[in-house]
């Protein structure tokens, strides 16, 4: 069992990453609660992520998920308060200053930086996850069909979500 400082400590240094963007973070999640607390397995980790997708917040409750199997109910609320915390902070803390903020030129530029960063730290998740999850034909072809779904069409992700979730019983 995790003490609830040490839990709380490491979402609240999550939380303050998270700030930019929950996908970005799953190799970094991956490696705290797989590889170096051993709260989850490798499956774990991806069911969590896979049922996290039907909830609002998604990586957020990936959180409780992990917090709850790290120290149970408390151990749960502790990690969910903890990771939503620095963005609370942040958020109220810019929205009350925004408008002086969003016309400094550094900042702007800033922004526009980072947005290719973000771009390559999604792909390296989404490179890290498929490397672990797709084992078989099956895999290939549900992830063809869903990025063919996303390209294409104007179909819901939770249509994607639900429907693969289907099929994968029905071919089990």
């Amino acid at each position: 069992m995790t003490s609830f400082f040490a839990l709380a400590w490491i979402y609240l240094r999550i939380g303050v990453m998270f700030v930019g963007g929950g996908y970005v973070l799953i190799p970094l999640l991956n490696h705290i609660m797989v590889e170096q607390n051993h709260w989850l397995t490798r499956r774990e980790f991806l069911d969590g992520l896979a049922l996290s997708q039907l909830t609002p917040g998604p990586l957020a409750m990936l959180a409780t998920f992990t917090g709850y199997r790290a120290g149970g109910f408390t151990g749960g609320l502790v990690a969910t308060v903890c990771i939503f915390l620095p963005c609370v902070v942040l958020m109220l803390v810019i929205s009350r200053n925004y408008h002086r903020l969003k016309n400094i030129e550094v900042i702007n530029n800033t922004l526009d930086g980072l947005l290719p960063a973000v771009v390559g730290l999604v792909a390296a998740a989404a490179w890290n996850l498929g490397s672990s999850s797709l084992a078989g034909t099956q895999e290939f072809v549900a992830l063809a069909l869903g990025c063919a779904l996303f390209t294409w069409t104007r179909v819901s992700p939770m249509i994607v979500i639900v429907g693969a979730g289907v099929v994968g019983v029905l071919m089990n």
